[in-house]
Parts: C-alpha cells; sequence; structure tokens
C-alpha cells in the first residue's frame, strides 16, 4: 500500500454523527469502533468512537474520534478540510450539503484566480474550503 495522508478530526462526543453526516455527503459508509470495543466497556465514554474512518467512493479518506478522557479538546482554526477539483456538481453539491446547518464563511462564487472557491463551517464546527477548477 503506498502512503496516503489524510484528516484526522477530534469531536467532543459527536463523532459519530459527524461521521454519519459526512458520509451522507460525500458517499461511503463510515467504520466505526467505539471505546467500549476496546477495553472500554461500562464506562461514559463505550458508546463513544474511539477511531472512526470514512472511504468514499472518489477516493476520500476523513478519519475522526472522539476526544478520550484525559486528553485536551480544543476546538479552532486550527484544521480546515480541503475539497478541490473539477467535478463542478459534485463539488457544488458538497458545498451546499455541508453549509446545511453551518455558516457559510465566503461564498462559493468565481475569485480572482479563476476558479470557483467558497469556505464554510459546518455544523460541527469544522472549516471546509471547496475550490472547482473551472479553467
Amino acid at each position: 500500500m503506498a502512503s496516503t495522508l489524510n484528516p484526522y478530526i477530534s469531536f467532543n462526543g459527536d463523532a459519530r454523527q459527524a461521521m454519519e453526516f459526512y458520509a451522507s455527503v460525500l458517499g461511503g459508509e463510515p467504520d466505526l469502533r467505539t471505546f467500549g470495543e476496546y477495553g472500554m466497556a461500562g464506562t461514559p465514554q463505550e458508546n463513544q468512537i474511539m477511531h472512526g474512518q470514512l472511504e468514499t467512493p472518489k477516493g476520500y479518506t476523513l478519519m475522526a474520534s472522539d476526544t478520550p478522557p484525559g486528553m485536551d479538546y480544543s476546538p479552532g482554526t486550527n484544521i480546515t478540510v480541503s475539497l478541490s477539483g473539477d467535478d463542478v456538481d459534485d463539488l457544488r453539491g458538497y458545498f451546499a450539503a455541508l453549509s446545511e446547518g453551518g455558516t457559510v464563511t465566503v461564498p462559493l462564487e468565481k475569485q480572482m484566480w479563476g476558479d470557483e472557491f467558497g469556505a464554510l463551517t459546518d455544523k460541527f464546527g469544522i472549516n471546509w474550503m471547496i475550490n472547482i477548477t473551472t479553467g
């Protein structure tokens, strides 16, 4: 297998909902493993996600987990997931779906460099950038 680089996002108890949402937008079925499956049965974290992975039909991989006890959870602006390419309809659809319940920070429209670009923060607080190559 070749090496890959994937976004890995930490959540605060809603990783399952987030990964199911991303699967509804990007396609694929999330593979979700709980803390309870790995020795934390009977704890408040039992049903939270220890590791989740989404492989999409387009070849995207997104990983996530809930933040385990004892680790710091500090959401913020330190990560942005970027989707880019020339699949105009797909990328516009992703932008529309990801922005539902979230906040569009840059509307998806033609930019000075010639591409369509938009940015948003989804309903889980994750930042996304969409760039559609148009030329």
